[in-house]
């Protein structure tokens, strides 16, 4: 009985690799393809051509991997399982004495790559990628050139040069240095400012500003409560350069997290983020598991595109839960393990109460 389970986990492993990939690659070029549509609406802006939409939907395209691994896992298992089950296969095998605990040890050796996959390409590809992507947007749709350093946010605008210590995740500004250049290239002034804020299409409000005026070899420092400020900068642009927490890696979370908490600023978000990259892989073992009752419940639920149509539902409520937990987590200061880990533990739940229903049955 040994040799037989070993043979059918690695004819098992064959199905659900291949029916995975196959649902994964039918999803990415599907949502590729809305991603461009929604591009084109950009085409035009500056200099963003169609080869730049391409580009920008292709560099994306290891963060959407990331996003859907799961849910193809949920499907292509759903599939696989769904036909071994037609062909009365997963019953023979427990007529031979195969245990739903051996099917689910089966399960999760198989889904044992596909948390690695998914941690790899989270941690490796998307930071780069994501970050290639914004900023291949950023430098044809607008003459702003922007970097960041370890000194902070860095941006070209016109004949300013803006150094901002940080962006906060509602597009705001800290800690705000403008470096004003005439046309002669020569230094005109230096803004220094507590905080930046949007107020108007190309105006900023800094506040408690300190301005540096240079004439010939004399300066004169004025200070001012507010000061607005021109500029090309707004927000579209600040929420492509500001780092989103969900495309960090988990070493570069951790030591914001660190730098934030030394500011005695709110850390919520950063923490959530941080345990979901951690807990996240493990989602496709948790979706693997749920689809062995559908196995089993074959012959009273009808045909396979039920099963497949059952599968995306529940990954879009799975996505629908992580965000939802997620935000719930911000509002009421849960702790950020308990935010990040409940959506699995409900999948989890679930999956051992149909488990245990086909069980009865």
């Amino acid at each position: 009985m040994a040799q037989i389970l070993k043979t059918y986990e690695r004819y098992i492993a064959r199905e659900v690799y291949a029916a995975t990939a196959l649902v994964l690659a039918a999803f990415l070029m599907l949502f590729s393809f809305f991603d461009l549509i929604y591009e084109f609406e950009s085409i035009g802006k500056g200099g963003y051509q169609l080869q730049h939409a391409v580009g920008f939907v292709l560099l994306s395209v290891p963060g959407r991997s990331y996003e859907l691994l799961p849910i193809a896992v949920l499907i292509g298992a759903l599939y696989a399982l769904t036909q071994l089950a037609r062909h009365s296969e997963i019953t023979v095998l427990r007529a031979s004495g195969a245990a739903t605990r051996d099917f689910v040890v089966t399960l999760l050796k198989i889904g044992s790559l596909f948390v690695v996959l998914t941690f790899l390409i989270g941690e490796v590809v998307v930071p780069p990628a994501e970050r290639a992507a914004q900023q291949l947007r950023l430098s044809t749709m607008s003459n702003l050139v922007a970097q960041e350093f370890r000194t902070g946010l860095w941006v070209k605008d016109d004949k300013a040069f803006v150094n901002a210590a940080e962006v906060t995740p509602e597009a705001g500004l800290r800690r705000v240095r403008v470096y004003q250049f005439d046309q002669r290239f020569q230094l005109k002034t230096i803004e220094e400012a507590e905080t930046g804020e949007f107020r108007a299409p190309d105006q900023w409000v800094l506040r408690n500003v300190v301005q540096t005026r240079f004439n010939g070899d004399s300066a004169t420092i004025v200070r001012m409560p507010e000061l607005i400020w021109t500029s090309g900068l707004n927000p579209d642009i600040l929420s492509v350069l500001l780092v989103n927490p969900e495309r960090m890696s988990i070493d570069r979370l951790y030591r914001y997290i660190g730098h934030l908490s030394a500011n005695q600023q709110k850390t919520e978000r950063y923490q959530i983020a941080l345990w979901k990259k951690l807990i996240y892989p493990l989602a496709c073992l948790v979706m693997l598991v749920l689809a062995l009752p559908f196995a089993y419940l074959q012959d009273r639920m009808g045909a396979v595109s039920l099963k497949v149509f059952a599968g995306i539902m529940l990954g879009v409520l799975f996505n629908m839960l992580n965000g939802l937990f997620s935000s719930l987590g911000i509002i009421n200061h849960w702790t950020p393990f308990v935010s990040a880990i409940t959506p699995s533990v409900i999948f989890v739940l679930t999956a051992t109460v149909m488990l245990w229903w086909s069980e009865r049955r």
